[in-house]
């Protein structure tokens, strides 16, 4: 299901991509975020192994963001032949992830990024989580602007799938972006949902088609909550999904959680 392109606009997107998340220890690992740390962040080579090993095992797109240690690793594994489609997220910045300074946040230097990025294979650039939730939608459209200019496809990424897909219709010219990443799990980890009963889950899945973007999956594992066959199994029935992105940690979980994916 997710080891196929999207064709879309002229653009070929890889359904599958490999998540930053476990190489820049983001903190909404808990414990293993100080682990991921010492083993992954501050050793690149180390996850230059994690990069080829994803490939090796058919994943051919990856999420990046402007830290040199994570694009350093990407360039030690490019190096190695491990070459990939990029989905670059943009303004990222060093805002604390459980007590964000959304002002803070939007202070970032997003047009070097940009321009960083467009001389990779860079397909899809995609407006950091901490500016979109901000909320200033005059700031996010300069941006997806921006992006569209630099003859990427743009889009958003929210922590907060439900209100902010709430807020988008009446604040954001929707022929702006093409793509949206949310955090989406059986679980509804993560999420600003309480619950994901049936009836929930149908009044969010119209929400999203509602909106009418390409969506791609996050936190797809529940920051490693569930396991992969269990969270596979879920998007196997979620028809409204168009790409996923998953993070790993280890060459293990690689080619273990990618040789699983395939068989859904």
């Amino acid at each position: 299901m997710f080891f196929e392109d999207l064709e879309y606009k002229n653009k070929v997107i890889p359904k599958t991509i490999l998540g930053y998340g476990p190489f820049m220890a983001e903190l909404y690992f808990g414990h293993r975020s100080r682990l991921y740390y010492d083993d992954l962040y501050t050793n690149p080579q180390n996850i230059a192994e994690v990069i080829m090993e994803s490939y090796n095992h058919g994943v051919r797109a990856i999420n990046l963001v402007n830290d040199s240690n994570l694009l350093k690793a990407y360039d030690l594994a490019c190096d190695e032949g491990c070459k990939m489609k990029v989905i670059a997220t943009i303004g990222k910045s060093d805002v604390d992830y459980l007590n964000p300074n959304y002002e803070v946040a939007k202070e970032v230097d997003w047009d070097e990024d940009i321009e960083l990025f467009s001389s990779y294979d860079c397909p899809v650039m995609l407006v950091d989580e901490f500016i979109t939730d901000a909320y200033d939608w005059k700031l996010t459209s300069k941006i997806l602007a921006e992006i569209n200019n630099a003859n990427a496809l743009s889009g958003l990424v929210t922590s907060f799938p439900s209100r902010t897909t709430d807020l988008i219709f009446e604040n954001l010219d929707m022929g702006l972006f093409d793509f949206y990443m949310i955090p989406f799990n059986s679980l509804s980890y993560m999420m600003d949902i309480s619950a994901f009963n049936e009836s929930q889950r149908e009044e969010f899945k119209q929400k999203l088609l509602k909106l009418d973007k390409k969506v791609i999956a996050t936190r797809a594992l529940a920051a490693g909550v569930l396991q992969p066959k269990e969270a596979f199994t879920f998007f196997k029935k979620i028809d409204y999904v168009d790409l996923i992105s998953i993070g790993v940690a280890k060459v293990e979980e690689a080619r273990d959680d990618f040789s699983l994916l395939k068989e859904y």
